[in-house]
């Protein structure tokens, strides 16, 4: 049976990018199609919409109120089942000819977050935006109700899709490849001199700098616990972070723009990795599960269905310092060896093996 593969814009890397590029290594003969295609060759041979040849390509912003009307306007096609990969508006897509009439699925990271949930996305949090969300959500719900049937990738999210778009989800947790994160160290002279250099015993924040992602709360631990701290990653939110780090002084040290051999040393010489955020999956527990590191997790989102509390590291409720104090005592006991062996659940393979199964159980 041919297929298509549909996703949003493609850029060079993202969460959901690694996810359809699974996709497409599952479906190795299915066509696919996106808003436009600007991974700088990662993907391609990818069919793209009319807004890719407009400069609104260049801003998400601005196209947004007109991507619903671009998913509708999809070349003639003839295969029996296409598989959209969404996060925003992707579950509109209609293909004309014989592709009109095929079983349409929807893999969701997420109702779009900004259209639905914008206390949890600040991009949603604007005039404009609200208003323009507020006369895309009717529109968005009816599209929904299109597809023969949906997966979440996680129970958060399929919660959210039978609130906003009133439909039942399969929940097929996304693959990570946690096998990346076993074996000896891989670094250079420099790259080991800087792990060398950093404290024993620390805990470990790594993210984006941006404020959704809450690595100020990774500070709070540190002081709560009385433990050094590391965050690594890069974004605009380093200034603020800098100054928040005055409160631990001597204790925070910074790790910009890691390499991934240097990443994958940070998550196993940490005592603990702190996931403050409220994501719909999060990769980061995983990834640091399956280094053999236990995490703080907050216990709302998709952080807290990743990790088992007090098992593979702690839930925190209130990001107090009294409890942080406490979870850190608790995350601290959990066995390396279950981290990992938790982290194995969410493995690329236990991925294929499901979405193969549920397009199978959907197209028969």
């Amino acid at each position: 049976m041919s297929g298509m593969l549909v996703h949003e814009w493609l850029s060079r890397i993202g969460g959901s990018e690694n996810v359809f590029e699974v996709l497409s290594e599952i479906f190795p003969d299915a066509e696919r199609f996106c808003l436009w295609n600007e991974s700088d060759g990662r993907f391609t041979g990818v069919g793209e919409t009319v807004l890719a040849r407009t400069p609104l390509r260049a801003s998400k912003a601005l196209s947004l109120p007109l991507m619903p009307l671009a998913w509708r306007m999809l070349p003639e096609r003839d295969v029996d089942w296409v598989l959209c990969s969404s996060h925003l508006f992707a579950h509109h897509a209609l293909f004309r000819g014989p592709a009109k009439d095929a079983p349409k699925l929807v893999y969701t990271y997420t109702p779009a977050r900004y259209v639905w949930v914008p206390e949890l996305d600040g991009r949603g949090e604007g005039v404009l935006a609200r208003t323009v969300s507020a006369a895309l959500k009717p529109l968005d719900r009816r599209r929904a109700q299109e597809p023969l049937s949906i997966a979440a990738d996680s129970r958060f999210v399929a919660e959210r899709i039978a609130r906003v778009w009133d439909r039942d989800a399969t929940v097929i947790y996304p693959p990570v490849p946690v096998g990346d994160f076993a074996g000896e160290p891989d670094l250079t002279g420099p790259e080991q001199d800087l792990v060398e250099s950093l404290p024993a015993d620390y805990l470990l924040g790594f993210s984006r700098f941006v404020p959704y992602k809450r690595l100020d709360a990774a500070i709070e631990a540190g002081i709560a616990a009385d433990a050094p701290v590391v965050l690594a990653g890069a974004g605009p939110d380093e200034p603020r972070l800098r100054e928040l780090a005055k409160r631990h002084p001597g204790g925070v040290t910074f790790v910009i723009q890691p390499s991934f051999a240097v990443l994958r040393e940070l998550y196993r010489r940490a005592r603990l990795v702190v996931f403050a955020p409220i994501e719909d999956f999060g990769i980061v527990p995983v990834e640091a599960m399956a280094s053999g590191t236990p995490v703080l997790a907050n216990a709302v989102g998709g952080g807290s269905e990743t990790v088992i509390d007090g098992v593979t590291g702690a839930h925190v409720h209130e990001w107090t310092r009294s409890e942080l104090r406490n979870a850190v005592d608790r995350a601290s006991s959990a066995s390396g060896d279950a981290c990992i062996a938790r982290a194995a659940d969410f493995d690329t393979s236990h991925f294929t093996e499901q979405i193969t199964a549920w397009v199978e159980s959907q197209t028969r």
